[in-house]
């Protein structure tokens, strides 16, 4: 009986090695894929918001509102994990358009994602409004997108 205890032990230890290893090597991967995952919602959103502002689509009050606390609710998102160094678009080509720089100057990046915060919460205040402040706060969500992809993100 202790012999079958001992075989299950290290059959138990065995394979949570090997889930261990393969979790460590789609790590990185996932990482991307889910920061991916959340821009795009964030872009959802914004598109939302967008068309409204320009008048591609009639305004919606209760819509706008709910697209702009969407869009706060990702600004918030705790992300920390979804950016581990290794995932920038020079060690993994292809999967990222990420740049180097974000690591190498990452106190300015966090800078960025509080601006995006503020950006959204403004938004989330007065979408649901009226057009007008809805097309006022377009400016502030755009700057903050563009204040963190223009220097940290490689184009298409």
């Amino acid at each position: 009986m202790k012999s079958i205890k001992i075989i299950l032990g290290a059959a138990v230890v065995i394979s949570g090695m090997a889930g261990a290893t393969a979790l460590a090597d789609g790590h990185l991967e996932g990482a991307i894929k889910a920061r991916k995952a959340v821009m795009q919602l964030r872009a959802y959103s914004i598109g939302q918001l967008g068309a409204m502002a320009k008048g591609e689509v009639e305004y919606d009050a209760a819509a706008a509102s709910a697209a702009a606390n969407n869009l706060l609710a990702l600004a918030k998102l705790d992300q920390s994990t979804m950016w581990p160094q290794g995932t920038d678009n020079a060690s993994m080509p292809g999967k990222t358009r990420a740049l180097p720089e974000i690591w190498s100057t990452y106190p300015a990046v966090v800078e960025k994602a509080k601006a995006m915060v503020v950006a959204a919460e403004a938004m989330a205040k007065v979408a649901g409004t009226d057009l007008a402040s809805l097309q006022g706060a377009m400016g502030g969500v755009g700057g903050a997108c563009g204040g963190c992809h223009k220097p940290f993100q490689a184009p298409q």
